[in-house]
């Protein structure tokens, strides 16, 4: 069976480690593997391989691979600078048959995620037609229409795209531009995050734009911020947040952030299936 696998080189940069020294070479690559497998829970993605040099993931669909590719560029891009040199995370999705050699994971999948993250650059990623093709209407904006040229893909055949807000022609440009704007909906109200009200609060308590009645959500639970690669939840409660994307397997965010994308609910300390209806926010994209 085919399987969309997201694999990730964060290690063994040697023009890095001339410039910083090893052990902040080593410190970096670190911080790139930890984000990265943070942003791959946070899409519903499971580990199959966590090493110093690299890190791979499993995911049901195309879409929460591309998304998880784009959450950890920027969770990366957010780390203190290098003097002056890019991390090194470098990372490939493609989808293809996924089996086990000696314990570790191997197939067409894996190789060729391998082989198109070692195409890219430094805090770039790259996906293969054949993921693109898998993809709904939740991730297809994060993706490049255009093949990238001038890459080696001859020795593997795969044509690859670039992926991530800071390539991306769909995310290249700002939000403002765009006319784009979140709506939430929770009981008979009607809330929008939009250039004009960057941030919504969600919560038990009153004085949070969305107040949730449930027992279970947080006083502050968590917060949306329209940003310049789109509208991302931030959780700050003690049960989690919750989120049911249409078409997606349903997600717990804990402490950490969601790029929101296509439509969905909210579930503020429940999940969405268990929780009273009257307390779910629903939202979609205008």
């Amino acid at each position: 069976m085919n399987i969309c696998i997201l694999a990730a080189l964060h290690g063994g940069d040697e023009t890095l480690a001339t410039r910083v020294g090893d052990d902040e070479a080593d410190r970096a690559a670190a911080r790139c593997a930890h984000r990265i497998e943070r942003a791959i829970s946070a899409h519903g993605g499971r580990l199959i391989e966590a090493t110093r040099e690299r890190t791979l993931a499993r995911f049901d669909d195309a879409d929460a691979a591309i998304q998880a590719a784009v959450d950890a560029l920027d969770r990366i891009r957010n780390l203190p600078p290098l003097r002056g040199r890019k991390h090194p995370a470098r990372l490939g999705v493609h989808v293809g048959a996924l089996s086990t050699e000696m314990g570790k994971p191997s197939g067409e999948g894996v190789v060729q995620a391998l082989r198109i993250a070692n195409q890219c650059e430094a805090e770039q990623a790259l996906a293969s037609a054949q993921a693109i093709a898998r993809l709904g209407s939740a991730a297809r904006h994060l993706v490049a229409s255009r093949p990238v040229a001038g890459l080696d893909t001859s020795r593997f055949d795969v044509t690859v795209h670039e992926i991530g807000h800071g390539k991306a022609e769909a995310v290249r440009q700002p939000l403002a531009q765009r006319n784009e704007r979140l709506q939430l909906r929770h009981r008979n109200g009607v809330v929008h995050v939009e250039e004009i009200r960057p941030v919504v609060l969600l919560g038990r308590e009153l004085g949070n734009d969305i107040v949730i009645g449930d027992p279970r959500a947080s006083r502050q639970h968590a917060r949306i911020e329209r940003r310049h690669e789109g509208f991302i939840l931030f959780d700050e409660s003690t049960n989690g947040t919750y989120v049911a994307v249409e078409g997606q397997v349903e997600r717990l965010v804990r402490q950490d952030r969601l790029l929101l994308t296509g439509q969905g609910r909210i579930g503020c300390g429940f999940a969405c299936e268990e929780g009273d209806e009257r307390e779910i926010v629903f939202f979609d994209f205008e």
